[in-house]
């Protein structure tokens, strides 16, 4: 029983921002964790079929959480015809899970080629290359569009491709979960209501 009140939550230990109890908990996940920002990206279709694959966030703030994609992807093509998403970040060593709904936006082509252009060289590459979810004949070709995209980096700088970029999930619930050994877990969720966040606790 010492153990499990040791990993508590209560909601006096909550900030009153939803952003700033995230970076925190992110921070103490990031001394732990190779890659704390690997994130669980949940989408649907406009039939509401949902599906579901791990990203980078590469950024967080007061806008949102972004990573990036190719737009013409399954998930890119299931935010443009469904903006609603959510997010799961699993920190196992914290037994600790955060949870965000909300809705997708792109980010503005400036702010995507800002972020291409720091991308290591075969990242850069790759994104040239691969048709992403599109069916592969095999992995011949797609070695051999890496090779055409590698010869085309030597006439320019293979700019950002138009069909690639970043999205934002513009956060209306969060949820934050802690793990206890009796299953029992603390679970806070977090929503507007009036201009600010309600925090409430939800059964486990």
């Amino acid at each position: 029983m010492g153990d499990e009140q040791e990993r508590a939550l209560r909601r006096a230990d909550l900030d009153s921002d939803p952003l700033r109890q995230f970076s925190r908990w992110f921070g103490e996940a990031a001394a732990a964790i190779r890659v704390p920002e690997a994130m669980a990206l949940a989408t649907a279709n406009a039939d509401g079929a949902p599906s579901v694959r791990m990203v980078l966030m590469k950024e967080v703030d007061e806008r949102g959480l972004v990573f990036h994609t190719h737009y013409s992807s399954r998930k890119g093509r299931e935010l443009a015809a469904n903006r609603r998403a959510a997010l799961l970040f699993h920190w196992s060593p914290q037994g600790r899970q955060v949870r965000v709904e909300g809705s997708a936006e792109r980010l503005s082509p400036e702010e995507s080629d800002a972020y291409f252009a720091t991308r290591p060289l075969g990242a850069r590459v790759g994104a040239h290359a691969s048709r992403q979810s599109e069916v592969l004949s095999g992995r011949e070709e797609l070695e051999l569009r890496v090779a055409e995209a590698e010869q085309a980096l030597a006439r320019e700088d293979l700019p950002r491709p138009e069909w690639w970029g970043g999205f934002r999930i513009v956060p209306d619930a969060w949820e934050f979960w802690q793990h206890r050994d009796s299953r029992l877990h603390d679970r806070f969720r977090y929503t507007h209501s009036d201009g600010a966040w309600l925090i409430e606790r939800l059964f486990p």
